[in-house]
């Protein structure tokens, strides 16, 4: 049979990288009978897709309308690398024993990446491939993606750490009657976070008018926008609600105050600097939902998520909570990317399995009294689409 066993593993348990730095691993390739291969090829690649389908009404010669599915579809791609670590392309063919193999890679990751990714119609993906070269018959190849995070510092912009504030009032009118305001505030202390942050929803509302207000919602959404290159250029919007809150309701002529908080899950860093095929934002929207046949109250607060927390401000979390994993995998220690930990206790140091959650597929933080910490940033799964790939 030959190859019974070709697998990839990095340095890091998590497959995480910062761009700038330096992936390293090995492939262990285990064959059963000898085998023979003109070399070892790896492959690393960064691209970014979008792709999606959409309908539009023709007329045809005959003057009949018909419905034609168009595919509009995005590339970019932002590196390739690729090296034999053993033999090559013009080498004769050599025979590998049967046995155990290891071969060790390396690749500097260019400065300028953007953030991984992964979108209903697009991605952002870094992958390496193993080809073994075979010849006179088909290559086999073997693929596995990790994740690069490129640092987004919220205090490079001075302007998130200003509290924000929003007013929306409304006036109802009955007949020839006009009814006092209805007014809601809604107040957060400043609009730059890292995943893992509470952010402190204040929301004041006065309601002097006879109208009851049913309840007001707070969504965090999730907003991304793709942009198709052939045959044309379009935009598709995709918004995923990822925290709800819903406080109320409020009789007329009656007032309340609610502190929520919302503390923001594992996400990618907003905007995904050097991709322009696809775009990240995050908002917080403000829905008043009122009684009878008015018109709701609405408006939007934009969040921007970073990957390093406000040192200043009344939410910035204590120096000190922002730390490098040290993870201890086979004996030996690796340290990881400065992710931004939000709260974290001081102790770092734990096993690769102590951190890896297999039914929620993520990896998760530990501290010594077994209190469990969210990560700062998705470790996206890749195994699927890369499989469908080869």
């Amino acid at each position: 049979m030959g190859l019974k066993e070709c697998e990839i593993i990095f340095d890091n348990p998590y497959n995480t990288y910062y761009v700038g730095q330096t992936v390293n691993g090995k492939v262990e390739i285990t064959l059963d009978s000898p085998k023979k291969i003109r070399g070892i090829l790896i492959k690393f690649k960064g691209e970014a897709t979008v792709q999606w389908v959409i309908e539009e009404s023709k007329t045809n010669n005959e003057g009949k309308t018909e419905n034609e599915r168009i595919e509009l579809i995005g590339e970019e791609e932002y590196f390739r690398i690729q090296y034999y670590c053993l033999g090559g392309k013009d080498n004769e063919a050599t025979e590998l024993p049967s046995g155990k193999h290891i071969y060790p890679f390396t690749c500097v990751l260019p400065p300028t990446l953007p953030s991984s990714f992964e979108g209903q119609y697009g991605h952002v993906r870094y992958t390496v491939k193993v080809v073994l070269d075979r010849p006179w018959k088909f290559d086999q190849e073997t693929k596995a993606a990790f994740t690069v995070l490129s640092p987004f510092d919220l205090n490079m912009n001075p302007s998130l750490k200003d509290p924000v504030k929003i007013t929306l009032e409304k006036f109802f009118c009955c007949c020839w009657c006009k009814s006092g305001p209805l007014t809601c505030v809604v107040s957060i202390p400043k609009s730059g976070y890292v995943p893992g942050e509470i952010v402190p929803v204040i929301a004041e509302v006065d309601n002097i008018s006879n109208v009851e207000i049913l309840n007001v919602n707070f969504q965090f959404q999730k907003v991304v926008s793709y942009y198709s290159q052939f045959p044309r250029r379009e935009t598709k919007k995709d918004v995923i609600v990822l925290e709800r809150i819903q406080v109320g309701p409020v009789a007329g002529h009656d007032s309340k105050t609610w502190n929520q908080p919302l503390q923001l899950p594992p996400l990618p860093p907003s905007n995904l600097m050097n991709c322009s095929i696809i775009d990240l934002d995050y908002e917080l929207l403000i829905e008043v939902n009122v009684s009878g046949f008015h018109s709701n109250l609405t408006s939007k607060i934009p969040i921007t998520v970073g990957t390093v927390a406000i040192i200043s401000g009344p939410t910035a979390p204590p120096s000190g909570d922002n730390v490098v994993i040290n993870m201890n995998m086979n004996g030996q220690d690796y340290n990881a990317p400065q992710m931004g930990w939000v709260g974290v206790p001081s102790q770092s140091k734990f096993s690769a399995e102590s951190i890896y959650d297999k039914e929620d597929n993520q990896y998760t933080r530990f501290s010594s009294n077994n209190q469990q910490y969210t990560p700062m940033y998705p470790m996206y799964n890749f195994s699927n689409a890369v499989a469908q790939q080869n």
